[in-house]
């Protein structure tokens, strides 16, 4: 009997009748093999256990950059020139790590979460961790805004510029009932957190908007995380306009999860836009809430409900919430906010007349400021047009996105753009309100399902790495006058607990933490905001142009002039004045008549002027 050869073992092909047959010797197996199939199971653990060891790596590499910072380095940048490069290095790992979750289908909800969350920490969590002190003076005004409310129990009498907060207390009163509830003495702890608190916060709604227009959570994440890397503005401070933000993304998802174009399932009763009485109710308590915390957010927010109204089909949804925030605003203005609204009417009258002003007033000119600051508005200005570019090349490639609703979200702040300058500020809170919607748009043009993986990655890396390269900038490049020192705060204490009622407190500019305390009781003068022939006798003679502001205190009524380090960065970078005003008003008001040098430290320096009899005589 003779003996064959054992032949080699090796997959086999499958034939027209599904019967198999091996391959030729020497043949290569065909793709989809066992071999192939291992390889491949393996390279997808793989590709899982990086994504989930850089996280917590990216993380501990951004705690251990932020050991040792030298603020007092901070110059026209900011926080980009004192941050180490293990910085950087650790935005970077985490940046990849989520790209290559993108590029995993098996990434869950959970993985995503927490890279995003861990954006959120690194962008938002790092100033508070560096700096002694609460970041910001607007902060510090809102909190002293809450202190008197408390104090007075209601509305501020003797409010001057601050009356509006009386006007729009929502923000205010919400948090002096949380202080009465939990016993602290003062917002101050926490308010530090806001903007870490607030976008953690925030990605709630910011999901529920694009699940209701999306099922692919590559989609839905990626969108999240544009959002982020996008939002330079730096509205999350803790201040109303944050809180207001966060209730009208809110409004927003609840509304959209409504529409017929909805991509959720529901039940086919509420296919067709018939809203839950709860969940209406529960909107329009979000709306009034909206409406007594903030001017700007209820224009917002009408205006965005008036363009998704605008296709029928979304009209049984939307005009309920738009019938209760117009009638809501109108009976707010017309009772509460009346004050403000007919001292100011003919500003905005005279706004609505001209659009382009209202534009121009947002983008003015940085020729007198610092280098760095010229620089950070251009690159604010580059990512931010670059996002807006980005959408309008979404709406032409991704026809889908049209049937959603976004696009007319992006729009809606247009209106209000032309109506209203804002202080000069409304170009840059139009960005933020057309944000969420922008941002779903270029996920939906970049994670698009029929790009190969790595030619995604080489595409997508690159572009989200230049976004926080420019949220950055515009985030962090002004932080070396936002930063205060425990010596500033100090003086500024001084000032407010030992200021009689009535006296008068004088600085260059509002950086000055905690110079709002006790505003019901003290005169504030910012000379940098004066008129320019004040400012102008300020620079050509620094004692004169103090005592025009100071003439005539008393001893009962003294007045208090604070210069600081914080101010000589403002005034600097900004260049309302020259960079060396602190330091020549200083020189002059030492040692000059009626004026004391009542306290100082290493960071700040207060005097006490009291005019001389002989002066008051004549």
């Amino acid at each position: 009997m003779s003996e064959h050869p054992t032949r080699p073992t090796h997959p086999t092909h499958p034939t027209l009748t599904g019967a198999s047959t091996p391959p030729k010797e020497g043949e290569e197996a065909p793709p989809g093999t066992s071999t192939t199939d291992e390889s491949r199971t393996r390279r997808a653990a793989t590709r899982r256990w990086v994504i989930r060891a850089v996280l917590p790596i990216a993380l501990a590499l951004w705690l251990l950059s932020l050991r040792n910072v030298d603020l007092d380095r901070m110059r026209d940048l900011g926080l980009l020139q004192v941050l180490p490069v293990l910085f950087w290095v650790a935005v970077a790992l985490l940046t990849l790590g989520f790209c290559l979750a993108l590029g995993e289908r098996r990434t869950g909800n959970s993985w995503y979460a927490a890279y995003v969350l861990g954006l959120i920490a690194v962008i938002h969590a790092t100033p508070t961790l560096l700096y002694p002190t609460l970041r910001y003076s607007w902060a510090w005004k809102h909190v002293a805004v809450i202190d008197a409310m408390l104090r007075h129990g209601g509305d501020v009498p003797n409010a001057d510029t601050l009356d509006i907060y009386n006007e729009w207390p929502g923000f205010f009163q919400l948090n002096a009932l949380f202080l009465r509830a939990t016993g602290l003495e003062s917002a101050i702890g926490y308010a530090a957190w806001a903007p870490a608190f607030v976008n953690a916060l925030l990605l709630g709604p910011l999901l529920l908007m694009y699940r209701a227009v999306a099922r692919d959570r590559r989609l839905i994440w990626g969108a999240a995380w544009i959002f982020y890397s996008c939002s330079w503005v730096g509205q999350d401070y803790f201040a109303p306009q944050a809180f207001d933000f966060l209730l009208f993304a809110t409004v927003i998802a609840l509304i959209l999860r409504q529409l017929p174009s909805s991509a959720l399932p529901r039940p086919s009763r509420h296919r067709r836009g018939a809203w839950p009485p709860g969940l209406l109710l529960l909107v329009l308590v979000i709306v009034a809430a909206i409406v007594s915390s903030h001017p700007l957010t209820p224009l917002m927010l009408i205006s965005a409900l008036v363009l998704l109204s605008l296709p029928r089909r979304n009209r049984r949804v939307v005009l309920p919430v738009l019938a209760g925030a117009v009638v809501f605003t109108a009976a707010w203005d017309a009772t509460v906010a009346r004050p403000y609204i007919s001292t100011h009417f003919g500003s905005i009258l005279d706004a609505l007349s001209q659009p382009d002003a209202n534009i121009a007033s947002s983008l003015a000119t940085w020729g007198s400021a610092a280098p760095g600051q010229i620089l950070l508005s251009w690159v604010d200005r580059g990512l931010s047009g670059a996002v807006l570019l980005l959408a309008v090349i979404a709406f032409v490639r991704r026809p889908w996105t049209r049937r959603t609703g976004l696009p007319l979200l992006v729009l809606a702040p247009l209106p209000v753009l032309l109506a209203n300058p804002y202080g000069g500020e409304m170009i840059f809170r139009a960005y933020l309100f057309a944000l969420p919607a922008a941002a779903f748009m270029i996920a939906a043009l970049l994670l698009h399902r029929g790009t190969q993986p790595r030619r995604r990655m080489l595409t997508v890396y690159p572009l989200l790495l230049a976004m926080l390269g420019g949220l950055v900038f515009g985030y962090y490049g002004k932080e070396s006058v936002n930063q205060f020192t425990l010596q500033e705060v100090a003086a500024a204490r001084y000032v407010t607990s030992h200021a009689p009622a009535g006296s008068k407190i004088v600085t260059l500019t509002s950086a000055v933490p905690g110079l709002f305390m006790h505003y019901d009781q003290h005169e504030r003068v910012l000379l940098a905001q004066q008129a320019v022939e004040d400012k102008r006798r300020l620079v050509q003679d620094p004692l004169d142009g103090v005592k025009g502001f100071v003439y005539g205190a008393t001893a009962r009524q003294p007045a208090y002039i604070i210069l600081s380090q914080a101010q000589t960065k403002d005034v600097y970078l900004t260049g309302d004045l020259p960079a060396d005003t602190v330091k020549r008003v200083e020189s002059a008001l030492s040692g000059a008549a009626g004026f004391v040098r009542v306290y100082h430290n290493d960071d700040a320096v207060v005097y006490r002027y009291v005019a001389p009899r002989e002066t008051i005589r004549r």
